[in-house]
């Protein structure tokens, strides 16, 4: 654990980061969608469940690798695309990279990053996958995407649940926009010069035509697999499968978009039965503890994808406070493991865990 970083969780670490940041920037990462239900159900619908261990199993080796697509990972937690990292820190998504790299984890570049995919890949030494907004102007999609499999990206994860973007009233009520020194550099090169600086603007942009076929026109475009970013129905999971998707991330958005729909960790089991092992399945949302990833892994969940945390390690200490979140999630990962008598991820089973 880097000893600079002066947290023994991420809830202090996000109590510090909130006194770095401009209120403007912390409300723009913290915020959620109108009375921000969803955001808080995203976090205590893990402790509403209960782990229920096994006791007298040989525990002093423990394995948390897995592989993801067939990437290999050090463990479960992987880095979810979260935009504007710049805000939080000088050299943003590069000093996440970095850091992903440096615990043998996966990062998700975001569309709306301020530096761009081909910055962040220069320094990447783990697996990344690239998170896609689709456009208007379809061929602004087509060429990130092209960007993405030539700078070595591993798999293009489809954002699906941005047909408008969700009231956010901290954003409104701050007038939130993007200052003049950052830019979106994935959109430059793509012709976008004129940009707009707001969150409702970036919204503007994208396709609210988007349907089920769209993922197989995505899947004709590129050798990568494609995963699919917003699911939170059995049935939509199953149509995704159905059209090509070689993965799905059940996620509301970090609780952004439409609120008062269910936390993620909760409609996770649905998902993961009704597909039966045809693709993996992921989830975000929540994560703030090694309970929490195990809880998902008994759910089913292949891996997790973490945010907010990392922004908040972004903020306090850059590459190392990145590097902080994710040390401090695999530490008490193995701990809750071990304390629950599991030596590997196939150990962890649905059993484990009671919904109180």
């Amino acid at each position: 654990m880097n000893e600079v970083i002066d947290c023994i969780n991420l809830g202090e670490l996000e109590a510090g980061a909130r006194k770095l940041l401009p209120q403007t920037t912390y409300d723009y990462y913290a915020g959620g969608a109108n009375d921000e239900i969803t955001l808080r159900k995203n976090e205590a619908a893990y402790q509403r469940l209960a782990l229920l261990p096994h006791m007298l199993v040989d525990v002093s080796v423990r394995d948390m690798g897995t592989t993801v697509l067939g990437e290999p990972v050090s463990m479960p937690v992987l880095i979810a695309p979260t935009t504007l990292q710049g805000l939080a820190h000088s050299e943003g998504e590069i000093a996440t990279t970095r850091a992903a790299g440096a615990a043998k984890t996966l990062i998700t570049l975001a569309t709306l990053s301020t530096s761009s995919i081909e910055e962040d890949m220069a320094v990447a030494t783990g697996p990344v996958w690239f998170q896609l907004y689709v456009f208007k102007d379809r061929e602004v999609s087509a060429s990130l995407v092209k960007r993405a499999e030539a700078a070595g990206c591993k798999a293009i994860v489809l954002t699906v649940d941005v047909p408008a973007l969700g009231k956010r009233e901290r954003d409104v009520r701050n007038r939130f926009t993007l200052p003049e020194h950052l830019s979106l550099k994935n959109l430059l090169p793509a012709g976008c010069q004129e940009l707009p600086k707001n969150p409702a603007g970036f919204a503007s942009l994208f396709d609210a035509t988007l349907t089920w076929k769209d993922i197989e026109w995505l899947a004709r475009l590129t050798k990568l697999p494609v995963l699919v970013k917003g699911i939170l129905r059995a049935d939509d999971a199953l149509r995704a499968v159905d059209h090509g998707a070689l993965g799905i991330i059940v996620s509301n958005h970090g609780a952004r978009q439409l609120d008062t729909t269910p936390a993620t960790i909760l409609v996770l089991p649905e998902i993961v039965d009704a597909v039966a092992g045809a693709v993996e399945v992921y989830v975000d949302g929540g994560v703030r503890r090694g309970t929490d990833v195990l809880k998902a892994i008994a759910y089913g969940a292949r891996a997790v994808l973490v945010g907010r945390p990392i922004l908040w390690g972004l903020a306090v200490g850059g590459e190392a406070g990145v590097k902080f979140v994710l040390e401090m999630l695999r530490q008490e990962f193995e701990l809750a493991m071990a304390l629950s008598g599991c030596t590997s991820l196939t150990g962890i089973t649905r059993d484990l865990v009671r919904l109180l």
